[in-house]
């Protein structure tokens, strides 16, 4: 589900399209006054009208719809992924197949987690992002993050908690082959822009994109582990250290957790 999007739409369905099939995607468009992207007429793209919401509500909300949705989508598909528009599942290159293969396998969790990276304009080395070229090529760093190591994969009919960041009831599984590409911060003035939409900061967002712009402040003061090694150490840390309380969510990740991005991710996204 998108609105008041204008970056992040028609890189989605490009992305998603050539993985799945375009006649595969749906994405719903909040708002009768919104402007469809410019590749919605590819996909199954639904328009409808908004409702004004606190944050939490709105996100609850959200992701009831959206899991009510994908049970009906079960009817017909095997697999269902449901995500926000700034994200991006990837599969290892080293796997040399499709996501598409991948995942048409037998798992015997109900749902799959990819490992989070939130990933951003480095405020000192990187220039503005060029739409028309792959962002992982203009972006060398990313935060490994609990927020963004989301169920993002149903293999059966689940209910999505708020942001996509747990199944309600159900454990989750990390897969060692899957990554969440975060990219809502891959452009410094454009994600600044968003973050000061006062409508947004009115209905409660304005803590939220505070806790995200720090990326930024990491990326000037925390220097890049070698992120193989890292990879492993993060999803052993996140399923093993969790509190009681959270039990099916990722616990956080202490310390320094930036990467340099691999190589072999370079023209994926």
């Amino acid at each position: 589900m998108v609105r008041n999007d204008t970056f992040f739409a028609d890189k989605w369905i490009a992305y998603y399209g050539t993985q799945f099939g375009f006649e595969n995607l749906y994405l719903f468009v909040d708002g009768m006054d919104q402007k469809l992207p410019s590749l919605s007429i590819k996909i199954n793209c639904t328009q409808i009208a908004h409702e004004d919401f606190p944050r939490a509500k709105g996100d609850r909300k959200r992701a009831q719809f959206i899991s009510a949705f994908a049970k009906k989508l079960f009817q017909n598909y095997e697999v269902v992924l449901a995500m926000d528009i700034d994200e991006f599942l990837v599969l290892d290159p080293k796997q040399k197949g499709s996501l598409k293969a991948y995942l048409s396998q037998e798992f015997s969790s109900s749902s799959l987690s990819a490992l989070g990276l939130d990933v951003g304009q480095h405020p000192n080395w990187e220039a503005p992002i060029d739409l028309h070229q792959p962002f992982l090529s203009q972006r060398a760093f990313a935060h490994v993050s609990d927020r963004y190591t989301k169920p993002v994969v149903a293999l059966r009919p689940l209910r999505w908690g708020s942001g996509f960041h747990r199944i309600k009831g159900k454990n989750f599984t990390i897969d060692s082959n899957l990554y969440l590409f975060h990219f809502g911060l891959v452009d410094y003035k454009q994600a600044v822009k968003h973050s000061e939409n006062k409508g947004l900061n009115a209905s409660g967002w304005k803590r939220h994109f505070n806790r995200r712009l720090e990326l930024f402040q990491i990326l000037k003061t925390q220097p890049p582990l070698e992120a193989d090694v890292f990879f492993k150490e993060a999803r052993i840390r996140l399923s093993k250290k969790r509190k009681w309380f959270a039990w099916n969510k990722p616990a956080p990740l202490q310390g320094n957790a930036l990467v340099r991005l691999p190589q072999r991710f370079k023209t994926l996204v």
